[in-house]
């Protein structure tokens, strides 16, 4: 079997580097806070990057032996990629990306693959998961445009592993999985998802959000938390699995983490072995763990750009979504550890009764196994529990019914 190695999200931390290539990391990934293209998370969840920072943490990434994959992977660039002034931007964007020495980039879009294949030879391409590849027939059509690394989507096949098996026999060139991914199984509105935070790191775009999508699953797991099981991360201890199926190569989130948390998870993907609350290594906000010296801190200043937007939204009814912000530790350090507890220990075993029950082909609310197994291992703070179904809930009803945005239905 090949050996596995792992891509590891950048923070820009000019030490995470040198940490990181004791643990079998190939390459880090990132991007500017937001470009002409956009990528798949918001700006205001992304530290702020100069260009000159970015060359220099690719510099030092190389210095330790490791590649860097610059994503320009949005799933939609609102048709700017019909237009002169879009393509000189790009092409603005690539050269200075092939110059600083950067050897991959991602793409989830055919077009934008195909621009970099015929204008950037030098450059390898990889396909992220907001292309959606989940089956055989799709994996091909990206490797005949030209991919040369294919990252599956992990919703629908992470835990499916005939669809595993026969995509890896389909294809010949490399294939991605991502190791933390902590989406809703088979989520339905992960196109919708995919859709709004790629518009949020577009410089040309509108990247005010509020995360309609984020606070759906939040409820969705808070009243069952079955689905913090259904999700389709990998244990470190189940790499193994994958691994015999042909799958080497692993992908480590998340851009926002701290230092620490980050080369914790490395090492704990790859000791295959990790003791502790499943969440730490998963999760893609919440960190216990601090921001190093060298990493930008968010003050009052960050508050209002992302939370004052009078002009967008009603002040007064975005105070919740501030702190929902806070309470869930999205965007802020969490200060009381989380109040989400999985021992990973407890799930030894775990990925053996998903692939005795097909889990890719059965209907969860009569299969059950999940539900049983997470009345035992998943422990959640009622105070935090009840409070962020509040917050969740509250701003979800302004959403639907105007209120955030000062609509008045006729006769009210």
């Amino acid at each position: 079997m090949t050996d596995i190695r792992f891509s590891v999200a950048t923070n820009f931390d000019d030490i995470l580097p040198e940490q990181l290539r004791q643990y079998q990391a190939i390459e880090l990934f990132g991007k500017l806070q937001h470009d002409t293209v956009g990528g798949g998370r918001a700006s205001y969840m992304m530290a702020p990057v100069s260009r000159g920072k970015l060359v220099t943490h690719v510099r030092q990434a190389r210095k330790h032996g490791l590649a860097f994959d610059y994503l320009i992977n949005p799933a939609c660039m609102g048709n700017a990629e019909f237009s002169a002034a879009f393509h000189r931007s790009l092409h603005r964007l690539l050269d200075w990306v092939s110059e600083i020495g950067i050897e991959w980039v991602t793409v989830s879009t055919p077009l934008l693959l195909e621009i970099v294949k015929a204008r950037y030879p030098r450059l390898k391409v990889k396909v992220g998961v907001y292309a959606q590849v989940d089956t055989p027939t799709s994996a091909r059509f990206w490797e005949d445009l030209g991919a040369d690394s294919i990252t599956l989507v992990p919703v629908t096949v992470n835990r499916n592993f005939p669809r595993l098996r026969a995509i890896r026999e389909a294809v010949r060139c490399d294939l991605q999985l991502l190791a933390n991914a902590t989406c809703l199984k088979e989520c339905p509105i992960s196109p919708y998802h995919n859709v709004i935070l790629s518009h949020s790191s577009q410089s040309h775009g509108e990247r005010f959000m509020i995360d309609y999508c984020l606070l759906t699953c939040t409820v969705t797991r808070l009243t069952e938390p079955a689905h913090y099981l259904m999700s389709p991360w990998i244990r470190p201890e189940d790499l193994r699995h994958y691994q015999a199926l042909g799958y080497s190569v692993f992908k480590i989130l998340e851009r926002d983490a701290p230092t620490e948390s980050l080369v914790e998870r490395a090492r704990a993907y790859h000791e295959r072995r990790f003791d502790g609350n499943l969440i730490d290594i998963i999760q893609p906000y919440g960190y216990v763990k601090k921001r190093s010296a060298t990493q930008p801190r968010r003050g009052l200043l960050w508050d209002y750009r992302t939370f004052f937007r009078p002009w967008k939204a009603k002040p007064e009814r975005l105070l919740r979504w501030r702190e929902f912000a806070r309470m869930s530790g999205m965007a802020y350090q969490a200060e009381h550890g989380s109040p989400v507890i999985i021992d990973n220990r407890a799930l030894d075993g775990f990925l053996d009764g998903v692939i005795a029950r097909d889990c890719g082909n059965r209907d969860c609310v009569r299969c059950r196994y999940c539900h049983e197994v997470a009345r035992d291992v998943v422990n959640i703070d009622p105070a935090y529990r009840e409070r962020c179904l509040a917050l969740a809930g509250g701003i979800l009803d302004d959403m639907k019914s105007g209120a955030l945005w000062g609509v008045k239905h006729a006769g009210e």
